[in-house]
This record gives structure tokens, sequence and C-alpha cells, in this order.
């Protein structure tokens, strides 16, 4: 079978996503690759194929899954299997007696797909397998965690290198990751030793996905708002501490809510425990630290809200990311508080994952971890687009306007607020730049503390001279200012303010100060309902525009009746929901509203493995609801 066959008999798509074929052909050529692709744009099957094609060509050909979960794992080789693909995974989380069986069943070819924990690669009884076998390509998944500038750096991918160059013959390497800035994206070329690698970067932006801030005083209040308004939805909540998590799940338990919780300090069999409940959803919202999430491909995540701001945008990205991985509508809100920032500080000053580094080299990385930090700051500050501010700092430029953030939907007005920077910077220049931003705002708002009296601050000249503007509004322009690079940061533990050569433009340019700032509150779109109040949901090979509609009345209820029939049978078979049918699926069935095989495979998602297995109960359920309803235009 040639590539377009297999994509759909296995996979159940008629047309590849944007980037898939050139990195499948590059690879199917012998080059290595390295592909960036958000979260969702489907880069599995640009290694998933390619292996069933080498198979074919060569019945012993063997690819290798470097993977850094044993949750992605999991989930990606229950998926291979539900669409026919024989695949395994070795890890630690298989007994002495199920490793040796998975291995002796991978030495006798069993398997074209196998995945394996990077830690697994240099044990002596896999280097075994490894040299023996006939090794056609080792894909690096999240391939960002080579890199000591990547937000999940493990060490453990350091020697992906050294086993490839142990094997008799070099396969073709092929690396993928979804976040991945400038400097990163070289480190996964140079420690992998990619050579002449086919590259491609298909866009960091996730269409489907509104952005929005909050800063609110009851962070607990507003979450337990957003649930009772998304009684039916799956969504992820995410805390900075194992505390927040503890405190913030037993709250929700406690009223009625079906959560439950994630952290590094559970025991295995709890998260093992906590994780499948949240998989098969049983209890769709999980509450957890940012040790949840990498690998699950939950595809029906409808929110992700943050309970305090991530220490980099990378990783807000990454885990904002885990919503609407189907394509269909989905929110991701950070509720922010500026004790966000001293939790964050914290974290970075007593790092633990960078012990092997040198010295110098660690120092080197807490600095570049206190200028993410800055960045991640800025977002939650920012007037401008939102996704357009993420998408900047990944180093893609659009237009600054998204209409699909709390920013882009808010009403804002130009106000000048110069004579405002004015006494800002002036007064960082007047205390010769020795104090941080408490020191600054209290000062020129004229605070009468202890800590002003004993630097003497209330002696500088611009002491009180913005007495009358709310401490926020105060706040508000020199975030502004350091925005926009007229004040900087020092790196070290003590923030310090400091002059630019901008802030001249201001002290003695007379270059006039302007910032958009809102006539009203943020508030969250409801982006999964159309202006009619119906749910909105597109459909399709890319699942971001492929096709689009806004569902009937009766269709939604169709939907809901094959959304139960698919938790029927995933209860059956033991099996997330979502590895059945995706919700996107569900969607493309309610449209085209099938009545025979034929037309069941032109359904996106459905191949004739799964048509097989599933095709006849979902056509049933279908034919019953139009008999029900007395129309097929329902």
């Amino acid at each position: 079978m040639d590539k377009y066959q297999l994509l759909k008999q296995y996979f159940g798509y008629d047309s590849f996503r944007e980037g898939q074929e050139y990195l499948i052909d590059s690879i199917l050529e012998g080059r290595d690759v390295l592909g960036i692709m958000p979260t969702g744009a489907g880069k599995s099957i640009c290694y998933q194929l390619p292996a069933l094609l080498m198979r074919e060509a060569d019945e012993g050909a063997v690819t290798l899954v470097v993977s850094p979960l044993i949750s992605l794992m999991k989930d990606q080789v229950e998926g291979l299997n539900q669409a026919g693909i024989h695949a395994a995974y070795l890890n630690s989380s298989l007994t002495p007696g199920q490793y040796r069986k998975a291995l002796s069943f991978a030495k006798e070819g069993r398997y074209p797909i196998i995945y394996v924990a990077p830690e697994r690669l240099p044990a002596p009884e896999f280097m075994d397998f490894a040299r023996n076998a006939n090794i056609a390509m080792v894909a690096v998944d999240e391939a960002h965690c080579v890199s000591q500038w990547g937000q999940d750096f493990r060490p453990g991918y350091l020697k992906i290198v050294n086993f490839i160059d142990a094997l008799p013959v070099r396969p073709v390497v092929a690396a993928f990751t979804a976040t991945a800035t400038k400097e990163v994206k070289e480190d996964i070329i140079d420690l992998l030793m990619l050579q002449n690698p086919a590259m491609i970067t298909t866009g960091f932006d996730r269409k489907n996905l509104y952005f929005g801030v909050q800063s609110v005083k009851d962070r607990y209040g507003a979450v337990k708002n957003y649930l009772e308004c998304h009684p039916k939805d799956a969504g992820i909540i995410y805390c900075l501490t194992r505390k927040n998590v503890e405190e913030v799940c037993e709250r929700l338990a406690g009223e009625g809510f079906a959560v439950t919780r994630y952290h590094a300090g559970l025991s295995d069999e709890e998260r093992k425990g906590n994780q499948e409940d949240f998989i098969y959803d049983k209890k769709p919202v999980m509450v957890a630290t940012n040790a949840f999430g990498m690998g699950i491909d939950k595809s029906n995540v409808r929110f992700v809200l943050h309970y305090g701001m991530p220490k980099n945008l990378e990783s807000y990205y990454q885990e904002a990311g885990r919503a609407g991985r189907d394509g269909q509508p989905a929110e991701c809100i950070l509720l922010y508080s500026g004790q966000d920032v001293t939790t964050n500080q914290f974290f970075i000053e007593n790092n633990q994952d960078n012990q092997e580094l040198d010295t110098g080299l660690r120092q080197l990385v807490m600095e570049r971890d206190r200028e993410r930090l800055r960045k991640m700051t800025f977002y939650c500050f920012t007037n401008e687009c939102l996704r357009d501010y993420i998408l900047r700092y990944f180093g893609e430029y659009k237009e600054n306007y998204c209409g699909n953030c709390s920013n882009c939907l808010s009403q804002f007005e130009n106000t000048d607020v110069t004579e405002i920077a004015k006494s800002l910077v002036g007064c960082v220049e007047s205390c010769r730049q020795r104090y941080g931003i408490n020191v600054i705002l209290d000062t020129v708002h004229g605070a009468n503390t202890a800590k002003i009296r004993s630097y003497r601050m209330d002696e500088n000249p611009f002491y009180g001279g913005c007495a009358k503007v709310p401490s926020p509004r105060l706040r508000q322009v020199l975030n502004h200012l350091l925005i926009h690079n007229y004040l900087a940061m020092t790196d070290d533990e003590y923030a310090v303010v400091k002059l630019t050569e901008k802030s001249d433009d201001i002290l003695t340019g007379g270059e006039a100060v302007v910032m958009k700032l809102a006539k009203e509150q943020p508030h969250p779109a409801k982006a999964e309902k159309g202006k009619s109040g119906r749910r909105k949901l597109s459909y399709g090979a890319s699942g971001t525009g492929a096709g689009s509609a806004e569902l009937s009345p009766a269709e939604e209820a169709l939907f809901e009746r094959l959304r139960t029939l698919r938790t029927e049978i995933a209860r059956g078979e033991k099996a997330p929901p979502y590895i059945i049918f995706s919700d996107r699926t569900l969607v493309h069935m309610c449209m085209l509203k099938p009545g025979t095989k034929a037309e069941m495979l032109k359904v996106s998602g459905v191949g004739e493995y799964k048509y097989d297995k599933y095709g006849e109960r979902f056509l049933d359920c279908i034919r019953e609801f139009i008999k029900i309803s007395g129309s097929v235009e329902a």
C-alpha cells in the first residue's frame, strides 16, 4: 500500500496536514528530519506512517521512538493497537518478567514500532537487542528535552547520540517537538547530530484556542464559577505547588465536582489511578502541578486553567496546548497574582535539575530562567494581543489582533501616561538605580513606610509625585516601561530597576508615552459557542479549518447520543473514549449522517480497521436517531 492508503486504513484520514507529507517523504528518502509542529498538529503520524512503510519494504525493519514519559508511551501504544498496528513500550512501568517478554517479542520481530525511555537505551539487555535488530529509524519525541535551554531538560536525552553511534548501521534520525526557540532548535540539531536534516516549522499558532489573563482577588471562586459554567467539559487546572493542588482539589471535591489530583508527592499507584480516572472521563477535571500532562493525548480537553503563572512561556504554551487537541474550540485562562513571581523566583533559585552542570553553566542557566520569567510576567501585563505576544516569543510574526483572546475582545482606549512615566524614570535615576520595583512604586506614590524612611526615599525629589494615581495604575505604567525597554531589570536574585538607552527619550527627549488601557474588565469568551449559543465545531483532516459548522439543536442531541455510545464502548474495552473516536470524528458523523459503510468511511477519522470494530454500532445509532427524529436533515 502507498502512504495515502495507509493513512486512510489505519488513521482514517484522506489527506495530510500541513508539513506531514514533506517530513514523511524526507524520512522515506533516508534523510534526518526536524519537525517543529504545535500540539495537535499530528507529529506522531510523521514517524508512525513511515515506520509502517519501512516495514512493508523490509519485513524486519523496526522504528524506535524515544519518549520521555511512561504516560506518553502508554497512550501512543494504546492508540496504535486500537488502529490495528502492533506496537510496544519498554520502560520502568513493566515488571522484569513483562519487560523480558516484550523484549523477546521484539527480537522475534513482532513490532514495527517500539517506544523506549532514553534511560533504557544503554542497558546491556536492550543494547544487545538493538545491535542485532534492523533499526531503520530512531524517532525522538519531545526533542526539546535534549537542550539545557529547553523547559524540560532530561540528561538521559544526551545518551541518544551515543546509542545511535553504537548501532552497526546508522538509522534515519527524526526529531519532533511542539515548542522550540532558536537556541533550542540549534541544540537539537547539534546534540542529536542530525545530518543535513529536512526541517519544517509549521507555525506555533493554535487558532482554536482562546487565551485569557485574569487578575482576580479570589482565584478559587473564579475556578469554581468556571466549572459551574462548563459542567460537561473535561479540563485541567494547573497549580504552582503541591499544597495548592491539595487545597483546590479538596475544596472542589467537597462541593461536588468530579475532580482528581496529580503531583510528584503522590505514590506511583495513586498517580496512575488518578490519571486513568481523568483519561477515561470518570473524573473529567484534573488538578495538577506541571508534573502532569506531557504526552497525555486526551483530545477532548476543553479548558486549561492556570491557578498561577508558570515560570516561562515555553511551559505555559505547552501546558495550555493540552486543550483542544481535537481542533475544537477550547479556552486557556491564566489567573495571575503578583505572588506568582516570588514563588517562581524561589523555584529558580532552588532548582535541583541542573546539578550535573558546572558552576558557571548553572549560573548561566539561572540567568536565562530569570529572563524567561520576566517575559512570562510581561505576558500577564500586556494589553496587546496575547496570541501575538506568544507567537513573537517563538519568532513568528503576525498581525497584532487575533479576535480570540481577552485583550482583543476587550475595549481599550489610548491614554497619555507621560507624566507618570517621567516620575517613575526620574525616581530610578535620582536614586542611582539602587532599588527594586516596589520601592520605586511606593516612593512615587508617597508611601510612609519604615522601608521608605530607612532608604531615605522620602527625600527623593519624586517622592509623592503620583500620590493621586491609584497603585494598580502606577504598576501598569511601570510594567509598560519595562515591556517597551524604557526601563530594565537586573538578572540577579534581588532584581533592581535600571535605566536603558531609551530612558533619556522620556526624561529629556520629550517623548510621549501612550498606553492602551481597558475600559472594562476582560470577560472570558465563550469560544465553544456560536452567536446563536449553539456548539460551533470543526472537522476534517486538520481539525483547524478543514471544515466547520454550527450544530443544530437536533444535531447536538445526536452528538450526545454518539458520545454516550462511545463511552459505553470505551468502558467495555477499558480504553479512553477519545481513542475509540475523537470528538471531531463524532461531529463529522453528525454532519454527514452516514447510512452505509461507504458513507461512514468518508467520515474523517474512520478507517477500515476502526469501521470493522465499531462502524456498525455507530451506524445503528445514527439510523435510530433519524428514525425517531423523522428526518435525515434533523
